[in-house]
């Protein structure tokens, strides 16, 4: 969900790890007439890379990874290389990092199992070191290596870099909301400056790290690891990046599951109209557990809390509070709306945020909302970022054309953004002008995947997701030829491992029987 804000990623306060999937980008969209059905008409559908591999990716294909400890007990790392441009196989090498926790037993060993979490951008050697290999099932990690490779541009395989410490400060703090053209300006040139930060500080790499070729490297990795078959369990992005997976290589589809799934046939203006809409959604469901509350800062009335938001809002657009800082941050409008919309990703946030709405609202203390920004920006004490957002920025803007061309546009589609969030429409429609003034055009579109003679793919969603919306879920089961629906009925961005034990056991029993769940099950 950003440039700032790029519903392409999410993630809550680091505390809420194992909710892990990534916001899923503001760059995407429907048709000129805004209909998601037209645009599925349109899109035309990923083609299958051909079953042979081709002769020049052999010596990639032939590679074993070189094992060595992590510094990490229990785990140990390699390296891979995949070309730098399929195309060009000869013009150069990415090098991929990948880590592993073997398969502990007891129990035949079923192969590989690769993670990942989402983004783009997000880390998935962290999310396996810090969460997957402790908190997947012990059946599912005594039968499977759990294994995750950083896709190219994130983290450890060559990240992508844009700004340093204090010039993304400053630039997630920039205003959203621009109250006039001089504001608009200034919101203008943050796009630019970061732009052409990446531009500058990776120009080899920006141009090939789309999902297609992430796609295309995990089965290099596929093969290095000695695996027929990729089995794997991506969220929210990496739901799209399973699915391209499976659209160029349906016969080496294993085990697949898709969790909080994306619409591969959505253009971005489309697409951010949706997870905008899923915001909403997600606020109101927060909103009716906070009344409950006789603490609850935005009033005894779940009605009224969205306009109390809102005016709250308004104020630290004009007088930002203290947050305890140690760098000078305030806690503005912009910090703010992050931070609420961070813990829009997992009901388990709802309390943490109720907290930091009282202190900012009633206390004049901003620091509980700037804590939650600050762990959706991966933003460390120090006041280093990780390479989050900058990967993020680059995939998004490579895999679809932008969904705005330039503020005028933005402009004319702030009524659509509002309607669908009078909350957070505003500042969501100008998140997503980022790609507008990206220094590298895009090279993919819109398109279904169908991923015709794959194995069943189970493709989860959940009714009120905020992030990757239900209907994301039923788009992407529809599309591809052999998935298999699962739907969680509840709150929060993705299902797996989140306490449904209805959820966990259909995809426990797939990981470990290759029985699919029934089509369209339902769980609660």
């Amino acid at each position: 969900m950003h440039s700032r804000l790029t519903p392409r990623r999410t993630r809550t306060a680091a505390a809420l790890l194992a909710a892990a999937s990534l916001l899923v980008s503001a760059c995407s969209a429907g048709g000129a007439d805004g209909s998601t059905a037209s645009t599925a008409a349109r899109a035309a559908a990923l083609a299958a890379l051909p079953a042979a591999t081709p002769s020049e990716l052999a010596a990639y294909y032939a590679q074993r990874p070189a094992w060595r400890s992590c510094g990490v007990p229990g785990f140990e790392c390699a390296t891979l290389k995949a070309p730098l441009d399929y195309a060009k196989p000869a013009a150069g090498d990415v090098r991929l990092a990948v880590a592993r926790k073997k398969a502990t037993g007891p129990g035949k060993r079923l192969g590989s199992l690769l993670v990942n979490p989402g983004g783009p951008g997000g880390s998935a050697i962290g999310y396996l070191q810090q969460y997957a290999a402790i908190g997947y099932p012990a059946e599912v990690r005594a039968r499977y290596d759990m294994v995750a490779v950083d896709p190219r541009g994130v983290a450890r395989s060559e990240p992508v870099e844009c700004l340093d410490g204090r010039e993304m400060d400053a630039y997630t703090q920039t205003d959203t909301t621009p109250d006039d053209a001089h504001e608009r300006d200034l919101l203008v040139d943050a796009y630019k400056d970061f732009a052409e930060g990446c531009g500058a500080d990776s120009p080899r790499l920006l141009r090939h790290v789309s999902t297609v070729e992430a796609a295309r490297d995990m089965d290099i990795v596929r093969a290095a690891l000695g695996d027929a078959k990729l089995t794997y369990v991506g969220a929210s992005y990496g739901t799209f990046l399973g699915a391209t997976y499976a659209g160029l290589f349906p016969e080496r589809v294993g085990r697949l599951v898709l969790d909080g799934a994306m619409d591969p046939s959505l253009d971005a203006r489309r697409m951010n109209l949706d997870q905008t809409a899923g915001f909403e959604t997600a606020f109101r469901s927060f909103t009716q557990d906070c009344v409950r509350h006789p603490d609850c800062p935005l009033g005894t009335k779940a009605a009224d809390a969205g306009r109390n938001l809102r005016a709250f809002f308004d104020k630290l657009d004009a007088r930002p509070i203290p947050a305890g800082d140690a760098d000078g941050r305030k806690l503005g409008e912009a910090l703010a709306t992050t931070g609420v919309i961070a813990a829009m990703y997992d009901e388990g946030a709802w309390e943490q945020l109720r907290d930091a709405l009282t202190s900012a609202m009633k206390q004049n203390d901003g620091a509980g909302l700037l804590a939650l920004s600050d762990s959706y920006y991966e933003r460390d004490p120090s006041g280093r970022y990780s390479n989050l957002m900058f990967a993020n920025a680059a995939v998004n803007c490579l895999d679809l054309p932008p969904a705005f061309d330039g503020p005028d546009a933005v402009e004319k589609s702030l009524p659509a953004f509002e309607k669908a969030s009078p909350v957070f429409g505003e500042g969501l429609a100008w998140a997503s002008l980022t790609c507008a003034y990206w220094p590298v055009r895009a090279t993919g579109e819109p398109h279904r995947i169908v991923a015709k003679g794959a194995a069943p793919i189970v493709v989860v969603g959940t009714t009120r997701d905020p992030a990757t919306p239900y209907r994301w879920a039923r788009a992407l089961a529809g599309q591809l030829s052999s998935a298999r629906l699962l739907t969680y009925e509840g709150d929060g961005h993705t299902a797996y491992g989140r306490g449904s034990t209805c959820i966990d056991s259909a995809i426990d029993t797939y990981l470990l029987h290759g029985t699919p769940p029934a089509n369209g099950k339902r769980c609660s």
